[in-house]
């Protein structure tokens, strides 16, 4: 996900080193914009986030939670389960025109 336009709050606030709870605030006071993908998930511009810790207004905090391997894993099949079944599924064609 390192390379992904669009990031979610937990990574947002490991990039600023600041909570969760903080960028939340960030955002209902306009300084962050976000965005409903799918009406379920909350993300952000790396882009947007970028700028805001280069301009230097945020202040830097202590407390921060790691953004775990399985949450990774699931953000991964979550995003790409339709290329995921595509692959399967040629794969499952493909065997059966050739070996059968």
């Amino acid at each position: 996900m390192a390379s992904s336009q669009f990031i979610s709050v937990r990574e947002t606030s490991q990039i600023l080193a600041i909570t969760e709870n903080k960028v939340m605030n960030l955002i209902k006071e306009g300084k962050l914009q976000a965005y409903r993908i799918a009406d379920k998930f909350l993300r952000l511009k790396r882009v947007e986030v970028l700028d805001l810790r280069n301009t230097g207004n945020v202040t830097k905090e202590h407390h921060q939670i790691a953004y775990t391997f399985s949450e990774h894993v699931h953000d991964f099949f979550h995003y790409n389960n339709f290329y995921i079944l595509s692959f399967t599924l040629i794969l499952v064609l493909f065997y059966i025109i050739f070996y059968t």
